[in-house]
């Protein structure tokens, strides 16, 4: 009988740990109005070979990021990605320095395409 209670304890607390594993729901999708600019901050190498479709490039790496970006309205929409998420946090940050008031931080290119539902594109 201890066996018995034993191996139904241990499965018991298999299933209910495998249940815990079940994937997380998914990101519900990012809102883009048709004003929304898209940026990707990554190098243009990386734009190069796949960026979300319409997206802009503007490297946050870059030594003219500030004044590339001061070419768009500080009051304007944007939604930043890059290739795992770190430069678009980083971008995200800078963009509030620089006074932009509603920016979107997308994260990785894999999670922006996926609460967009843009393609990746490798054409302009």
């Amino acid at each position: 009988m201890k066996t018995f209670l034993a191996s139904l304890a241990l499965a018991s607390a298999a299933l209910f740990g495998l249940s815990a594993c079940s994937a997380a729901p998914a990101a519900p999708p990012a809102s883009l109005s048709a004003d929304t600019v898209v940026i990707d901050v990554r190098t243009p190498g990386e734009y190069a070979s796949g960026h979300l479709e319409g997206a802009i490039n503007i490297d946050v790496q870059s030594s003219d990021f500030d004044s590339r970006m001061a070419a768009l309205p500080t009051d304007g929409d944007y939604l930043v990605y890059c290739q795992s998420g770190n430069r678009s946090s980083v971008a995200t940050a800078r963009l509030a320095e620089l006074g932009y008031t509603s920016v979107t931080d997308a994260g990785g290119i894999s999670a922006a395409a996926a609460s967009t539902g843009l393609e990746v594109v490798t054409t302009p």
